[in-house]
C-alpha cells in the first residue's frame, strides 16, 4: 500500500462541479509532487459551506484502488 498527503483549499464554488456529475475524477498533487487521480466522490464528504479545506491522507492498495481518503487536520 502507498500513502499520499495533500493540503487542500478549494472554494465552495469550485466544489459545485463535484455534485453536477461533470467531474468523475479529480487530479491532486501530493506533498511529494506526485499527481494522483481519484474518483470525485471521495471528496464529497468533506465539502462544507466554505469549500474543502484541510490536510488529507490517501491510501491506495497494490492495484492502485483507493483504500481510504481521510481528513487528518
Amino acid at each position: 500500500m502507498q500513502s499520499y498527503f495533500f493540503n487542500l483549499s478549494v472554494p465552495y464554488l469550485k466544489c459545485e462541479d463535484l455534485y453536477r456529475g461533470g467531474n468523475h475524477s479529480v487530479v491532486l498533487e501530493s506533498d511529494q509532487g506526485i499527481n494522483v487521480q481519484i474518483p470525485a466522490i471521495n471528496l464529497r464528504p468533506f465539502i462544507t459551506s466554505q469549500g474543502i479545506k484541510g490536510r488529507f491522507r490517501l491510501i491506495i492498495d497494490d492495484r492502485k484502488k483507493v483504500k481510504s481518503f481521510e481528513k487528518i487536520s
